[in-house]
């Protein structure tokens, strides 16, 4: 079966499988104790796994902080936030086309009291700058606009809105999770994103890990939020719990991989997708049109639709020789808020599927289209 699912999630690489083995068996210490070999080698893959995650995104080490997963990482950002400064404001903005995981947070925020500004998006899902900076009020604490899109993979003038927040004095927050990996992410570069999330199995890591980066100052203090978690103080005190050493150590050893790969895995993605969008127009005509934009996107995903047929009927039908999806992991069962933020009637988009590729996946394999 060719699978073409990769925004979903990832195949776990054999390095990746390897070094987790590792400290799910022999080394299976909790890094916490460190008075002897077990804890303090666990300890040990916890930092090496923290500079090669923060090798990939240029950061500080002190400022990778590991969660669960993106979700956390969001909802520890969002919720943080607005407890710790909602004596400063309780405005936040964001967009429509943004993770459920961002905007379930707002959802529920704004029974707390918070006022949330929804901006609208363009034909692709981006968000124009311009209107970040107009709304930004004396009372905005945060914005949390996605960096790449999951659905089309449009990318957002991250530089742009970051500087925008940074001579706003307003913190900023990103989910990076569909970009990691496949697009060059400087935050070192970037001062005015305030914090990032991300996520290990959407490049070939375990699943059940991720991190928030979280900008810091000059003396190496983090900006202070509210934990979504208490406990043992893990994490600079910011996620307590004991560590998942197998799933952080794997997580590193993504983050290394990602890092030497990068320009070669964004190099075949590009190719891969101008191939895969040949097929497709070449077996199907003027039966497709392709939702997604050809430029300043994520390499490797193709939002497309079959004009005149039903997606998931589609899926069902190709199942058997083609994993895709017809959007969100985590909205599978309802229509596309994104497609529909971009302006798509419902037909169009109950004719709509995504195919997200990995650098993995190769021209040959893609010759399947050919006989559909």
């Amino acid at each position: 079966m060719l699978y073409l699912d990769n925004s979903a999630t990832t195949s776990i690489l054999p390095e990746v499988r390897d070094k987790m083995l590792t400290y799910l068996t022999s080394e299976f210490g909790n890094p916490s104790g460190k008075y002897y070999d077990l804890a303090k080698n666990a300890d040990l893959a916890i930092n090496e796994a923290r500079t090669h995650v923060a090798n990939l995104l240029s950061a500080k080490e002190i400022e990778v902080i590991f969660t669960n997963g993106a979700t956390e990482s969001n909802n520890m950002v969002l919720k943080g936030v607005a407890d710790q400064y909602s004596d400063k404001g309780r405005h936040i903005i964001t967009s429509k086309v943004e993770h459920k995981a961002v905007l379930d947070v707002c959802e529920y925020l704004e029974t707390k009291g918070f006022d949330v500004t929804y901006l609208d998006v363009d034909q692709f899902g981006r968000v124009d700058p311009h209107d970040v900076e107009r709304n930004i009020r004396e009372d905005t604490i945060l914005v949390s606009i996605i960096w790449g899109n999951n659905e089309l993979g449009s990318l957002n003038d991250i530089p742009s809105i970051s500087n925008i927040c940074k001579n706003k004095s307003v913190f900023f927050h990103t989910d990076a999770t569909q970009v990691i990996g496949k697009v060059e992410v400087n935050w070192n570069n970037l001062s005015g994103i305030s914090f990032l999330s991300c996520s290990a199995h959407k490049f070939h890591g375990p699943k059940g890990v991720g991190a928030v980066i979280i900008r810091s100052d000059q003396y190496g203090k983090l900006i202070p939020i509210t934990p979504l978690l208490h406990g043992g103080g893990q994490e600079s005190h910011i996620r307590s719990g004991t560590y998942s050493v197998h799933n952080i150590a794997g997580f590193g050893e993504a983050a290394k991989i990602a890092y030497k790969n990068l320009e070669i895995n964004r190099s075949k993605l590009e190719k891969l997708e101008l191939k895969l969008k040949d097929l497709l127009t070449d077996q199907f005509y003027d039966k497709v049109s392709f939702n997604s934009d050809n430029k300043n996107k994520i390499p490797g995903i193709i939002n497309v639709r079959f004009i005149g047929i039903n997606n998931e009927i589609l899926l069902k039908k190709l199942s058997p020789i083609i994993a895709a999806s017809t959007g969100s992991a985590c909205s599978s069962t309802e229509p596309s808020y994104v497609l529909q933020a971009i302006g798509l009637d419902l037909r169009s988009i109950r004719e709509s599927v995504r195919f997200s590729l990995s650098p993995h996946n190769s021209m040959k394999e893609l010759e399947v289209f050919k006989s559909l």
